[in-house]
């Protein structure tokens, strides 16, 4: 039932929806981080790989330098070079021997002097650089040699790969960096291998030198992103995941807000669900339809109507009950007033109110509202004021009861007896009719207590003056008591149930008008 259960979809999308907003600044924090973190990982690599090619750039440079020295030497006997030779690799810290080469046989070495070992240009990237996987001196040590000349005569320099590997193990620490020179490439292992490079998993790049014939790729391995997040976005993490439990918190209150019983009844009330539903009083003697105490339903679309103990203690609680009360009254009114001719002159129509509508005087628009829609006469409205929550003599509730009354409103106190405070109201407030509780009604012929207590209600409203009115008649037992001790008006299941208004007016249409 509304205002009590929820249907089972409904409260898992509610106990899922805080989830996924809670979730979504994470989702969306960690998304940016990625893609920050991507985008300085491929800054990085680029970075790392343009040093790494400026540094073998200059260890190149002095290799070019050393041969283009010895150049000119080459095809000259090796007995008379020899000096000349060493003294190029003592003055050059990169330089770690140099060879000369006369028609493609290398006759003289700064390691052995005279030499003869064929070489074949072939090997070389560019006529220039060759990465070789050792010698006969270093067999299994990387060595970069640098060629100046040509099949005729040439100089050769050679760098040792250790050199090499210090660029790529300490410029590119916690990075992947390959140094590739034709077919062959040099990782940070030190050992080279034949044909490309492996692509790193992430921010793969590659930088090729602009003055030789060689590149250098670089990358990050498997799992450095996160690694890289976890370390550099710790602060913005925690303030994520503060972010997404506030987004959770603020989306379960919000959902609890929209399902709460005040969104459910306002929600109602935009909706023109609460319906008005007629039960007839009828006066003592002829029992004679009298008037009608207008009776609020909720007609919700999906669990039906919707008994009225449901919901108007909580709209009496949270104060709605005035705007619902409001509304009941004009509906009421517009879909009565165009059958007013059914109606005797006089015929009562009783309204319940609260102590919540006696606080404030805009319920006197409402009344007057409601009587001009009926010819002058037509209809005497009766405001049932309700005991569940207590009046105070306020100077605008007495100034309100006051005004009421020079409009022709009357005040009838419901359920007499068994309220927060009958008698003093009384005392307190100009009252014109009481209403007997249905609980005393059901104890005539039984608990004389009651019954005592019924008889002495009686008494006083026929000591005060005031007209009374019996509800709950079920039976013709206590029809006819409450005849019998001369009560005005009765109401109860024994003469009609409440009835939505095209009941009412056929009802209506069918009784015999009184002349």
């Amino acid at each position: 039932m509304p205002l009590s259960n929820k249907h089972p979809g409904r409260r898992r999308w509610h106990a899922l929806l805080p989830w996924l907003m809670g979730l979504l600044p994470v989702l969306c924090g960690v998304g940016v981080m990625a893609w920050q973190s991507q985008r300085d990982m491929y800054q990085a690599s680029e970075k790392t790989s343009r040093l790494v090619v400026a540094h073998v750039e200059h260890i190149l440079d002095s290799l070019a330098t050393a041969a283009q020295a010895l150049l000119p030497l080459a095809g000259q006997p090796c007995a008379q070079l020899e000096v000349a030779l060493r003294s190029e690799v003592t003055r050059n810290a990169f330089v770690r021997s140099a060879n000369l080469v006369s028609d493609n046989i290398l006759y003289c070495t700064s390691l052995f002097g005279e030499h003869q070992e064929a070489v074949s240009p072939i090997h070389y990237t560019d006529d220039r650089l060759w990465l070789m996987d050792g010698n006969s001196v270093t067999p299994g040590h990387a060595l970069l040699v640098y060629r100046a000349g040509n099949a005729q005569r040439a100089a050769l320099t050679t760098v040792d790969g250790d050199h090499l590997l210090t660029a790529l193990r300490l410029i590119g620490s916690g990075q992947q960096l390959y140094l590739r020179v034709g077919g062959n490439w040099m990782g940070q292992d030190g050992i080279v291998h034949q044909g490309t490079p492996p692509a790193s998993p992430s921010a793969a790049v590659e930088q090729a030198s602009t003055r030789y014939p060689f590149s250098v790729h670089g990358g990050f391995a498997t799992g450095k992103q996160a690694e890289l997040i976890s370390h550099q976005y710790p602060a913005v993490m925690a303030l994520l995941l503060l972010l997404g439990v506030a987004a959770a918190g603020v989306c379960h209150w919000q959902l609890r807000r929209a399902s709460s019983p005040r969104a459910e009844l306002d929600r109602a009330l935009q909706a023109n669900e609460f319906v008005p539903y007629f039960q007839p009083v009828v006066r003592k003697g002829d029992y004679h339809w009298a008037g009608a105490e207008v009776l609020m339903r909720w007609n919700h679309p999906r669990e039906g109507l919707v008994r009225p103990d449901l919901f108007i203690p909580y709209a009496e609680h949270s104060g709605q009950i005035v705007a619902m009360t409001r509304a009941l009254m004009l509906h009421t009114a517009q879909s009565l007033a165009p059958y007013a001719a059914l109606l005797e002159d006089g015929f009562h129509i009783g309204i319940n109110i609260t102590a919540d509508h006696c606080q404030d005087l805009s319920l006197l628009e409402d009344c007057r509202t409601f009587l001009q829609h009926f010819p002058p006469g037509r209809v005497a409205l009766t405001l049932e004021l309700t005991e569940r929550k207590l009046l105070e003599a306020t100077p605008v509730a007495l100034e309100l009861f006051a005004k009421l009354h020079d409009m022709g409103v009357m005040i009838a106190l419901d359920d007499f007896g068994t309220g927060q405070s009958s008698l003093n109201y009384l005392r307190q407030f100009k009252v014109d009719y009481l209403k007997i509780d249905q609980s005393f009604v059901a104890m005539i012929g039984g608990d004389a207590l009651s019954q005592h207590i019924l008889e002495s209600i009686i008494e006083l409203s026929a000591k005060l003056g005031l007209g009374i009115v019996a509800e709950g008649v079920e039976t013709a037992t206590q029809r006819d008591y409450l005849q019998g001790h001369g009560v005005d008006f009765q109401q109860g299941y024994l003469f009609a149930r409440p009835m939505p208004l095209e009941d009412f007016l056929q009802a209506l249409a069918a009784r015999p008008r009184l002349l």
